[in-house]
């Protein structure tokens, strides 16, 4: 079993593949030269049981068209307390709508059911979802990201999308949500590294092994703080050295093989 942070560039791509084939991925951002709806033909893979959207910015969905002309989704979790009218009417707050937000809001309308039934076999893995709910107090898209723990192998990981230090501090009022961020090893930095979506109250509360940022260069303040993420890291031995954050910027796509 292998779980894929993507380079995809300054965009978001995280795959899980099970021994038995079956696959869960979280987004599907792209760069020209690398794109889910390429990539995952080429590993042999056609279907995708699980297809969670962590945020509704394009660097998230860019590559949605395309991926659902090349691989069956069969179902999408999604943060369901924004309505497709509602994200669009958002949306179009910053100009027209693109192709892959077109794509997105037709898939709301679409996939309107619940998981699975039976549910796919990803015996050995668990996951769990978070959010806040699209209100007053979170009328903006990062805040309202999608949280996924997934724990597989002995190793957890936390896919927290765009989350900002207010959604965070939302969330950190949910016991069920803080005995889940006990356990986390490998934390995908919210935000791609942004000051925005670094929370230090989160850190009172996880000491993971090590932070991944998902980005090309540095660019729109991003991986400004790695060095205040990587403070409240353990480190991992990597290519003979001890780190504390791992980059797809620097290191290409990162991959973990799990029990």
């Amino acid at each position: 079993m292998k779980l894929t942070v993507h380079d995809v560039g300054h965009g978001a791509c995280v795959s899980f593949t099970h021994k038995n084939g079956n696959v869960m991925l979280w987004d599907c951002g792209h760069q020209e030269s690398y794109r889910p709806s390429s990539f995952l033909p080429a590993m042999g893979i056609s279907e995708v049981q699980y297809f969670f959207v962590t945020n509704y910015d394009e660097d998230h969905i860019s590559d949605l068209p395309d991926l659902r002309a090349s691989v069956r989704l069969k179902s999408m979790y999604r943060n369901k307390s924004i309505s497709a009218d509602a994200l669009r009417s958002l949306k179009r707050q910053g100009g027209p709508i693109s192709p892959a937000m077109d794509s997105m809001l037709d898939m709301i309308s679409s996939y309107t059911g619940g998981p699975l039934n039976p549910a796919p076999d990803f015996s050995g893995a668990r996951f769990i979802t978070f959010h806040n709910n699209f209100s007053d107090e979170f009328a903006d898209t990062n805040n309202i990201s999608l949280v996924t723990f997934v724990e597989c192998g002995g190793t957890k990981f936390i896919i927290p999308g765009d989350l900002e230090e207010d959604g965070w501090l939302g969330l950190l009022r949910r016991q069920d949500f803080v005995k889940e961020l006990a356990g986390v090893n490998v934390f995908n930095a919210s935000h791609h590294g942004r000051e925005s979506g670094y929370c230090e109250e989160v850190f009172d509360l996880c000491t993971p092994d090590v932070f991944v940022f998902s980005d090309s260069e540095v660019k729109h303040a991003t991986q400004e703080v790695s060095q205040l993420y990587a403070q409240h890291a353990k480190g991992i031995q990597f290519n003979g050295e001890t780190r504390y954050v791992l980059t797809t910027r620097n290191d290409g796509s990162l991959t973990w093989t799990l029990g």
